[in-house]
C-alpha cells in the first residue's frame, strides 16, 4: 500500500525523502487555485520562479510575468495573484513566468520529485484521482506562510488524505492531523477560516471574493504537473 505523507510547510521538506515520490504543491490562498484556473481558462504553460529578478527576466523573453508578494500585486509586472485576473481571455494560449511569496518557492523546492502536481480546492478531484491510478508514495506539500504552517493548505492535505486513506497508508502524524481538521470543518471552511491568520492578511487588502472562489472543491478537472521545470496539463 502506497504511502500518504503531508509536509506542513516547505522548511521541513529536508526531512523527507523525495526519490520516486509524487510531490502535490499546496497553496490554497491564492498561487495553486490560480495556476489551476489559469489552466483551465486555457493558458499554455506557467514557469514558476521564486524571485522576483528571475520573472523580470522571463519577461523580456516573452512571457506574461505574475508576481506577488505579501498579498499584493508588485509594481511593474502584469498580473496579480487573483484567480479571477488569471481568467481573462486575453492570456490563452500565453506563457506565464510567475512568482509568488509561498507557492512558487514550493514548487522550485520540489523539482528533484519523481512527479510534481499542483493542487488546490478547485482541482481535489483531479488531484485525489492522479494519486489513486499513480500508486506511488506522495507527499503532501503546504506551502504555509514564510515559512510557518497555515490552516488553508493543512486543510486541503487534509481533504487529500480523507479521499484517499482507505488506499493510502497514512505515513506521519501531520497527515493524521490535517484529516482530522478537514473532517472537523469540511462542512463550513469560510467560518473556521475566519480565524485564520492569511485570511485576515486577505481581508485587509479587501479580497473577500477570492476566498470564496479557492474554497469550492473540484470546480475544474484538470491538474497541471512540472515538466522541466514548467507547468503544464
Amino acid at each position: 500500500m502506497p504511502k500518504l505523507d503531508v509536509c506542513l510547510t516547505p522548511e521541513l521538506l529536508p526531512l523527507f525523502n523525495l526519490e520516486d515520490k509524487i510531490v502535490v504543491i499546496i497553496d490554497v490562498l491564492r498561487a495553486t487555485s490560480c495556476m489551476v484556473t489559469g489552466f483551465a481558462h486555457g493558458i499554455s504553460e506557467i514557469l514558476p520562479v521564486a524571485t522576483l529578478e528571475e520573472s523580470a527576466t522571463y519577461g523580456l523573453l516573452g512571457y506574461i510575468t505574475a508576481a506577488e508578494r505579501n498579498g499584493l500585486k508588485v509594481d511593474g509586472f502584469d498580473l496579480d495573484n487573483s484567480p479571477f485576473s488569471y481568467m481573462d481571455p486575453v492570456l490563452r494560449g500565453k506563457k506565464i513566468c510567475v512568482t509568488t511569496t509561498n507557492g512558487t518557492k514550493a514548487v522550485v523546492l520540489s523539482s528533484s520529485a519523481k512527479k510534481v502536481i499542483i493542487g488546490s480546492f478547485l482541482n481535489l478531484k483531479a488531484v485525489c484521482d492522479y494519486l489513486y491510478i499513480r500508486g506511488l508514495d506522495a507527499i503532501l506539500l503546504c506551502a504555509g506562510w514564510k515559512g510557518q504552517v497555515n490552516a488553508e493548505d493543512t486543510l486541503f492535505a487534509g481533504a487529500v488524505v480523507g479521499h484517499l486513506k482507505d488506499t493510502f497508508q497514512i505515513g506521519n502524524d501531520s497527515a493524521l492531523i490535517a484529516e482530522n481538521l478537514y473532517a472537523m470543518h469540511k462542512n463550513h471552511l469560510g467560518e473556521f477560516l475566519k480565524e485564520s491568520s492569511h485570511y485576515k492578511r486577505l481581508n485587509r487588502l479587501k479580497i473577500y471574493k477570492d476566498i470564496d472562489f479557492c474554497l469550492q472543491h473540484s470546480l475544474y478537472d484538470c491538474l497541471p504537473r512540472l515538466e522541466k521545470n514548467v507547468l503544464v496539463v
